[in-house]
């Protein structure tokens, strides 16, 4: 199962609920069809994992993540022997004197006590075809796992001293991001397809909400995504995401919201604001600017 067309793969996107433009939709068929790795870059909370996620969805395969963080290194996210498992062995063997030095190490480091981590795991043999690979927040790396990653994708293999080499018989799909805190090298970003995913505009986030929110009014919708919008073109020192907006438009409806309001939102700020400098700007008569602001918008759309 794949896509056939752009067209198609916007279809079969949205039919598992992401809404995308044309643009991204055609360098993710681009991707699949040129065997190439996608290196999405962007703010935090646009969508950009997300598509990974949809991406498992719509074409049935399985997801695996691979979180980055500061100091991740190759064993961590490739294998790491069950040490524990090996000890116990090691125990009763030297119990029941059951097995010689030489046949005890060959099963200590066989595939028997072998913990395989997010890179190995993608490169196995899945049921269904190769999976998704989302190689998450790549720039809380640093450089030397980027060129260990480098030399993985390439080849689409990795050695395991006492195992030998295990090449993927077929390469996953990999989808990178980036929240772009630092620069990722080229030598990485020549070897995939590259997007980068924006805020959406009017239409297009309103047609996220509503596909991810469809029990929210209209006249409610239009007003959380009139507000987000221009609540991005504020001074802040984090904008809000479409993760935001969805996550604002839940909370609403939780609290049986029909109409934005001042108070509401002074109620609710913390679901599309995470830090309390941008809280504290935005609170009061900046609130009520930009709710009439957003109302304008709303009014203008229907």
């Amino acid at each position: 199962m794949g896509f056939k067309s752009i067209q198609d793969t916007q279809e079969q996107l949205a039919n598992v609920g992401y809404v995308c433009g044309r643009a991204l939709a055609t360098v993710v068929f681009l991707s699949l069809k040129l065997g190439r790795p996608l290196f999405l870059e962007g703010e935090a909370g646009v969508g950009k994992t997300e598509i990974a996620k949809a991406l498992a969805a719509a074409l049935e395969r399985r997801l695996i993540r691979l979180q980055c963080y500061e100091g991740l290194d190759a064993s961590s996210a490739v294998y790491e022997w069950n040490f524990a498992a090996q000890m116990i062995a090691i125990r009763t063997a030297e119990a029941t004197g059951s097995k010689d030095r030489d046949a005890l190490n060959t099963e200590l480091f066989s595939e028997n006590y072998l913990i395989r981590r997010p890179l190995l795991e993608a490169m196995s043999k899945q049921k269904d075809g190769p999976p998704v690979l989302l190689i998450d927040e790549l720039d809380r790396t640093d450089e030397p796992f980027e060129a260990f990653l480098l030399e993985a994708l390439s080849d689409f293999q990795i050695t395991i001293p006492e195992l030998g080499t295990i090449k993927a018989p077929e390469p996953p799909i990999v989808i990178i991001t980036s929240n772009r805190t630092r620069e990722v090298h080229d030598a990485l970003k020549r070897r995939c397809l590259y997007h980068w995913v924006d805020y959406p505009d009017f239409e297009r986030e309103l047609e996220i909400l509503n596909a991810q929110v469809p029990e929210a009014s209209k006249n409610l919708s239009h007003e959380i995504v009139g507000f987000v919008q221009r609540l991005r073109d504020e001074d802040l020192y984090k904008k809000p995401g479409m993760a935001e907006t969805i996550d604002w438009a839940k909370c609403l409806l939780a609290l049986d919201v029909i109409e934005l309001s001042p108070q509401v939102i002074a109620d609710t700020l913390g679901a599309i604001l995470k830090y309390q400098d941008d809280i504290t700007r935005i609170t009061g008569p900046e609130a009520k600017r930009i709710l009439d602001d957003a109302k304008a918008t709303s009014g203008m759309s229907e």
